[in-house]
């Protein structure tokens, strides 16, 4: 039998976005624990806006487990906030509501500023700003990328993979101090999971080199970039069966429900959403191939394959939560009925 250190991670009750918590208990196993060994474990909701100092017990409920290799011994336990009988949702847990499509395969490219000493890397600790927007995106020498963001955004990637998340990429982006990682999962409270797991990781390393991981949709205000997370998606049908007719009866119904959109997306997306810098006006809906100023994106071979494979939904922002963003498109997607595409 070894002791396992298991940090139980969750989704704190703060507006409008959630903020991430975690701690540790020790316990034994034989070997490296199965989700289904995990013990579900209290925590004092009165602290993290999920109850009231006179009735503040909350449940952790454990939904995934993932090896953390910076400990000896580690896992990262992924969990669902559950009122006192253990078995009640929290108000608060997202992810006991949504659509979990095993089919469902999503992306979400996760965009972020390194902040240190409250701007972000390479901009002038005294005020003012560095030479503009060009070189920076996919950069490479310290006038573009400094010093220490390329070591973290490395040392994440291999956090991420050790613990089994299907990270496929980093890069630097577009504003100086801005950098992006990529998440996919097949299924789609899979995929959310991950991406939370992946912020975690992040903020936890950020900690050792006195640095802040940034979401806010919009952080520098002005010609800079903000901050996305565009998320790609497919079904079993829009890869394999797909065609012109069912693909426009799609997009018919993602500008029908906008609104229940943009809602999900994360805040202060209207500050993002401006019809500049790479993205569509809030207010408007649209589609194109290639298109990055589209709300949604068919990549370059999407019509030539047939109106098949995987869109990109570009709106939803760097804080959205992945848990509301899958089960939104999953219930557009639901409401429109599948058509055989047409004969050649």
């Amino acid at each position: 039998m070894a002791k396992y250190k298991l940090e139980y991670i969750w989704l704190d009750g703060y507006e409008p976005v959630a903020n991430l918590r975690g701690k540790t208990q020790i316990k034994e196993f034989k070997a490296f624990p199965k989700l289904e060994e995990l013990p579900m474990w209290g925590f004092d909701g009165s602290s993290t806006r999920q109850a009231e100092g006179r009735t503040s017990d909350c449940m952790l409920k454990p939904v995934a487990v993932y090896p953390d290799t910076t400990k000896k011994n580690g896992a990262l336990v992924m969990c669902e906030v559950m009122m006192p009988d253990g078995k009640t949702p929290h108000p608060t847990n997202a992810r006991a509501t949504i659509l979990d499509d095993p089919g469902a395969w999503f992306g979400f490219e996760q965009e972020y500023f390194l902040y240190k000493d409250g701007v972000p890397l390479g901009f002038p600790k005294g005020g003012g700003f560095p030479p503009p927007q060009g070189k920076y995106y996919t950069g490479v020498g310290f006038e573009n990328v400094g010093s220490i963001a390329r070591e973290i955004v490395d040392t994440h990637l291999d956090l991420c993979l050790d613990a089994g998340i299907n990270h496929e990429g980093i890069n630097a982006e577009v504003a100086k101090g801005q950098w992006e990682f990529q998440i996919f999962a097949k299924g789609s409270a899979k995929a959310a999971d991950d991406t939370w797991i992946a912020r975690y990781l992040m903020w936890r390393l950020c900690e050792k080199y006195e640095v802040d991981m940034e979401l806010h949709c919009k952080p520098i205000k002005g010609d800079w970039n903000g901050s996305g997370m565009h998320c790609n998606f497919s079904t079993k049908y829009i890869r394999e069966v797909g065609g012109k007719e069912y693909f426009e009866a799609l997009m018919a119904a993602f500008k029908a429900n906008v609104t229940q959109h943009i809602a999900v997306y994360g805040p202060d997306n209207h500050l993002r959403l401006t019809g500049h810098h790479e993205t569509q006006a809030i207010d408007k809906f649209s589609y194109g191939l290639s298109d990055r100023g589209a709300s949604v994106r068919m990549p370059v071979n999407f019509i030539k394959n047939g109106y098949k494979g995987y869109l990109e939904d570009r709106r939803p922002n760097s804080q959205g939560d992945p848990y509301q963003i899958v089960s939104v498109i999953l219930h557009t997607i639901n409401s429109v009925p599948k058509t055989a595409p047409a004969k050649a």
